[in-house]
């Protein structure tokens, strides 16, 4: 049997694109046959602390889903300052990088990207034992930190560019989030063998019913309260005599979105809190539209509930530009606004009527994803590839 390593910074029970990303791959690559292995953090991503039922240990190894999970010690941290943010990444790459040091690792290890110092000592730590390294790159760092104003070019900047282009290099395939990310690996490392590999879900998808949408239109937002989303900016800017605004999530914006809220009581501003995912889908269906929104446009970002709201069949507002927009454009899953332009995403809200967001939108929204955004044939792809490089 075929054994896999993969090294991860996001991993259940924590939520968000990225936990879910990795723990479905591991659990399809086992359910094919490989043997799986997890390296990640004891669990504290989005909060920034140690969930309550992992602290005080070190480290934990146990057996989730067939797969062999091992949490290693961090320091964590989900600070606004970026020293503190950079100790929490140094921190694991030290439990990490002990770990490597001590223990055997299989031929074939994925690797998660960003975080790329993460990734930097994962790919030195096993420089000289042999095999093929994989890094799956679902954000373009140290660019995207850039655009986002967490970086600020200099040495600094220059410093994690190296690093970046280190990590390029030293894997023997990469796997891309976005055309944009590839096309931007291309340039960097013109010969560098990349895939596509999208955060396509996987789900129980639960049966469409009849939905009579009203005035205001309930519009509902669910997903990491990070500073990239800027859910706290919308609820500032978002026309209410048009929408009811629903929040479901948790990150470094929850404080003061709930502040928001009670400081704005003539707002209809509703946070729900964090709920596990599978009933989150459930929640969903009772919306009338889905918000999907960045602070700026990201380059090579394609936020993953493009794919999972569309399969539920939920109408899409996306408000970020760059790629995600022509996904959304091209498969025809609901509107678009101007990216970082409020105005323009108050108009697209006063075109959209409640006869626009019945049941035969959502089965059409639901049919054109389940046509484009097939995980099972990523996954083939993907196993083909694996199997082509370990000949």
């Amino acid at each position: 049997m075929t054994k896999i390593l993969i090294i991860t910074n996001y991993y259940p029970p924590e939520t968000g694109a990225a936990s879910n990303r990795i723990h479905q791959m591991a659990k399809s690559l086992a359910g094919q046959g490989y043997e799986l292995k997890v390296l990640t953090p004891l669990p504290n991503y989005p909060r920034g602390k140690v969930y309550n039922e992992y602290r005080g240990k070190f480290s934990q190894k146990i057996i989730e889903d067939g797969i062999e999970v091992n949490r290693l010690w961090i320091f964590a941290s989900n600070s606004k300052n970026i020293f503190l943010r950079l100790l929490a990444m140094l921190s694991y790459s030290f439990s990490l990088m002990w770990y490597l040091l001590f223990n055997g690792v299989p031929r074939i290890v994925i690797i998660q990207s960003p975080p790329i110092l993460v990734a930097f000592t994962a790919l030195q730590a096993l420089r000289f034992r042999g095999g093929m390294r994989i890094l799956n790159v679902s954000d373009i760092w140290p660019l995207a930190g850039l655009e986002l104003g967490a970086l600020k070019p200099g040495l600094f900047y220059k410093l994690l560019e190296r690093v970046e282009r280190s990590n390029y290099r030293r894997s023997a395939l990469i796997l891309g989030q976005s055309k944009e990310i590839l096309s931007h690996i291309s340039k960097v490392l013109p010969d560098k063998q990349t895939i596509l590999y999208r955060n396509y879900p996987e789900l129980d998808l639960p049966p469409l019913k009849a939905h009579s949408a009203g005035k205001p239109i309930k519009l509902v937002y669910a997903g990491l309260l990070g500073v990239a989303q800027g859910v706290h900016k919308l609820c500032e800017n978002l026309d209410f005599s048009l929408v009811e605004l629903h929040i479901y999530g948790q990150g470094a914006e929850k404080k003061a979105i709930e502040t928001f809220s009670d400081r704005h009581p003539d707002k209809p501003v509703h946070y729900h809190g964090e709920i596990e995912r599978g009933r989150l889908h459930e929640e969903l269906l009772k919306y009338d539209l889905a918000i999907i929104p960045l602070l700026n446009r990201i380059y090579g970002s394609v936020p993953s509930k493009i794919f999972e709201f569309s399969m539920l069949g939920i109408p899409l507002l996306y408000f970020g530009g760059g790629e995600g927009e022509n996904i959304v454009n091209e498969n025809r899953l609901g509107w678009t606004a101007k990216a970082g332009n409020y105005d323009s995403l108050n108009n697209v809200l006063r075109t959209i009527t409640p006869d626009l967001l019945g049941l035969e939108r959502r089965k059409s929204i639901r049919a054109a994803a389940l046509k484009e955004f097939n995980f099972q044939s990523q996954l083939n792809g993907l196993i083909f590839k694996l199997r082509e490089l370990d000949q």
